[in-house]
């Protein structure tokens, strides 16, 4: 069991001293804090320099202390309601704003497509659908969206690895994750790590 303190921490300022596309480790004061984190605000970290302002959202269980980081308000506060539906955790929370833009998702979820939603990694029919009953009507959507850009360029074996660890990272086998790559790569070597990880959630 897992207790949510949502006021607990509000949120940390810092430098970024690690990134990947599902963690950052970010530096206050001499300590590093691991916080958990989506790949839109991975993309959104990543274009940034300099001190960060995260949001957080805090998760304390028995056995783990953990932070769920945010850079974007609307997104933390889809992040919490996801985790409001019965058998929606934190990962699995973080998974579908990976997947699905979160100003997609209030859509998604005012439409009341869940076929979207079951195409995520870990969420069948039934989940799906109960996401949707227990959220349409809190959803307000607004005009904001997440830029999902990226003006970093890398190699292509470095984005390929990147993807790749994202990807096994996110619990994905990693022999069919290397196969979704390759087709992805192969047809587009210039293509930007998030956008191939996103290509690759839609594939699997």
């Amino acid at each position: 069991q897992s207790i949510q303190l949502f006021r607990m921490l509000e949120y940390i300022k810092g430098i970024a001293t690690e990134l990947t596309p599902t963690y950052a480790v970010i530096e206050v004061n001499s300590i590093g804090y691991l916080v958990n984190i989506s790949l839109a605000s991975f993309e959104e970290i990543q274009r940034s320099s300099g001190e960060l302002k995260v949001l957080l959202h805090e998760v304390i269980r028995e056995d783990a202390h953990l932070l769920y980081g945010f850079i974007k308000a609307e997104e933390r506060e889809m992040f919490r309601l996801l985790i409001g539906v019965s058998g929606v955790g934190p990962g699995t929370a973080l998974l579908i704003l990976s997947s699905i833009p979160v100003t997609d998702l209030q859509a998604v979820i005012t439409s009341g497509d869940h076929s979207r939603l079951k195409n995520v990694k870990g969420i069948g029919v039934k989940t799906a659908q109960r996401i949707i009953v227990d959220l349409k009507d809190k959803i307000k959507p607004t005009d904001a969206t997440l830029s999902l850009q990226s003006d970093a360029s890398s190699p292509y074996s470095e984005v390929y690895e990147e993807a790749l660890a994202a990807l096994t990272a996110l619990g994905f086998v990693r022999q069919q994750s290397q196969k979704v790559l390759k087709r992805i790569f192969d047809a587009d070597p210039a293509i930007k790590v998030e956008t191939a990880i996103k290509k690759a959630l839609s594939m699997m």
